[in-house]
């Protein structure tokens, strides 16, 4: 199929009108067959929530079950994407994914959807994503095609999240999230507080910064406290706020500071 430049003003006659009815019919018959399907082989809720308490007894998943973010002072936390996609495995039958709709002038339309294919229920946002990112705060123009893939699919991931949530049960995310945090409360604190700080280290975040935002030692952590740095540790991984946002650096020097955080913005880059 014949490309349209971009600021093209090729008049929509020249597109190939065959091959956009193919795909029409196709993206119908795909449609079509889910739903047959759903409606054949429906989910069973009682086995859902089963499977749902198994998966976050496992502490590889309940470890990536929060995130969190600083807002106004405080701290808002809930479920992770990963959390999340857990979830509508277990409740079965729901479609969900991101969609680039299109790419030109700088920008993507893209698209997050989740769909309950059995109550035919759907949660879509259509948003824009321009393609820069701020970097020491400048706005940086992406150039890169990998570039603009990742910041594509960090901004469609957290819709996708929400519209997942939108599609399920309140009380069957309540009781996994409930069930998550019983998983990391299970555990004997010390040792997953210790693996924690070696993590946090590779961020750039030391014990002492850990300890000064705690107001006490690693020692008294609960696992109260522990579920929510690790909540912490997976916003900073996943690059959704930076160390300077949660922990205050040593006082070494500012220009010590500022550059572990330039460094951090570097590494994104080149990773």
């Amino acid at each position: 199929t014949p490309e349209v430049p971009q600021n093209s003003t090729m008049p929509l006659d020249n597109i190939n009108q065959g091959t956009v009815a193919i795909e029409a019919s196709r993206a119908i018959a795909e449609a079509q067959g889910k739903l047959v399907i759903a409606k054949r082989f429906p989910r069973n809720e009682i086995q859902a929530f089963a499977n749902m308490k198994k998966a976050c007894q496992r502490t590889g998943l309940a470890n990536k079950a929060f995130y969190s973010y600083p807002r106004g002072g405080e701290t808002v936390s809930g479920p992770t994407i990963r959390l999340a996609e857990e979830l509508a495995r277990c409740w079965g039958n729901i479609d969900f994914g991101i969609k680039e709709l299109s790419q030109d002038n700088g920008k993507s339309e893209m698209q997050a959807y989740a769909w309950d294919l059995e109550t035919n229920t759907m949660s879509v946002q259509n948003f824009t994503n321009p393609h820069a990112k701020e970097v020491k705060g400048k706005i940086k123009t992406l150039t890169s095609l990998r570039d603009i893939y990742e910041n594509n699919a960090n901004m469609a991931g957290r819709r996708l999240r929400a519209r997942i949530l939108a599609v399920l049960p309140a009380d069957f995310v309540e009781e996994a999230v409930a069930e998550c945090r019983k998983t990391l409360a299970g555990k004997k604190n010390i040792p997953r507080v210790r693996k924690m700080v070696v993590e946090f280290e590779k961020l750039g975040v030391t014990q002492e910064m850990i300890e000064k935002r705690l107001g006490r030692g690693l020692d008294t952590m609960t696992a109260e406290d522990l579920t929510d740095y690790i909540g912490i540790f997976n916003s900073l991984k996943d690059k959704n706020t930076k160390v300077s946002e949660w922990f205050e650096y040593e006082k070494i020097s500012t220009d010590i500071s500022a550059e572990i955080d330039q460094l951090q913005t570097e590494k994104e880059q080149v990773l």
